[in-house]
């Protein structure tokens, strides 16, 4: 008698077969394959965070990351301390940097206490904060590091996203867009305004850097528009804890 693989039975039975090899195959490559991908996030942001305080391999025009080989011994040359602030204390975390920004701001819209991670870094008799960022442009995410002094003055920045349109909101990525907020100025008059990213600002040069503006990329409102609310909005969270650093 010959098999029925039409049945309604069969068809049922295949079905949950392929779906537990299916899935006993992915579970062993997601688990095989998460070492790498855990190397690769620890890289990323090591590079992330050295290159917002200037340390990578620019060149004219383009940026360029420390390179894979050398970006753990960079990060422990330069790094001096990972801090994490947390409902007003400041405690050292020398994982700090593996925080996931993502699900903190997560916990804090479910009224868990926020992790902020902050990064000290020292390079030529400097001292620079490097803070991690991350907001909504346009069509999905955007994220950022910010290096500044004791003084909330932007020392080197690094933005990033996810699904930001070719060569309009995903241009917040290239040199002349993020050299723009170099000795830009978060405060003014002692209080925080974070950075604006501006179609009316009327300085291309970015030659005033206490305006706490930035030029605009054209056709790309709504990015900018995203990028200035994260910048104001994470930011602002460091206030107090920069109001405790001395300042000239």
């Amino acid at each position: 008698m010959s098999k029925r693989t039409d049945s309604n039975l069969y068809t049922m039975l295949f079905a949950i077969g392929m779906v537990l090899v299916v899935g006993t195959i992915l579970a062993f490559l997601a688990s095989s394959l998460k070492p790498t991908i855990d190397e690769n996030k620890r890289i990323e942001k090591q590079q992330n965070i050295l290159y917002a305080m200037g340390v990578n391999e620019n060149d004219e025009s383009s940026a360029i990351f420390v390179s894979k080989e050398n970006v753990a011994s960079e990060f422990s040359k330069y790094i001096t301390k990972q801090l994490v602030i947390q409902g007003g204390k400041v405690t050292e975390d020398q994982k700090a940097y593996l925080i996931d920004i993502k699900k903190e701001q997560t916990a804090a819209k479910e009224g868990k206490e926020r992790r902020l991670p902050l990064f000290v870094g020292e390079k030529d008799g400097k001292t620079f904060y490097i803070a991690p960022i991350r907001g909504k442009g346009l069509w999905d995410a955007v994220w950022g590091y910010v290096g500044m002094d004791a003084n909330m003055v932007v020392q080197g920045a690094y933005f990033d996203h996810k699904g930001e349109t070719a060569g309009l909101g995903a241009n917040i990525k290239l040199r002349f867009f993020m050299d723009d907020f170099i000795g830009e100025h978060l405060k003014k008059d002692g209080s925080f305004k974070g950075i604006t990213i501006s179609k009316s600002n009327n300085d291309p040069k970015n030659i005033d850097k206490i305006d706490n503006e930035v030029d605009a990329i054209a056709g790309a409102t709504i990015t900018g528009d995203g990028v200035s609310a994260m910048i104001k909005t994470e930011l602002r969270k460091y206030v107090t804890y920069f109001n405790t650093l001395k300042t000239n």
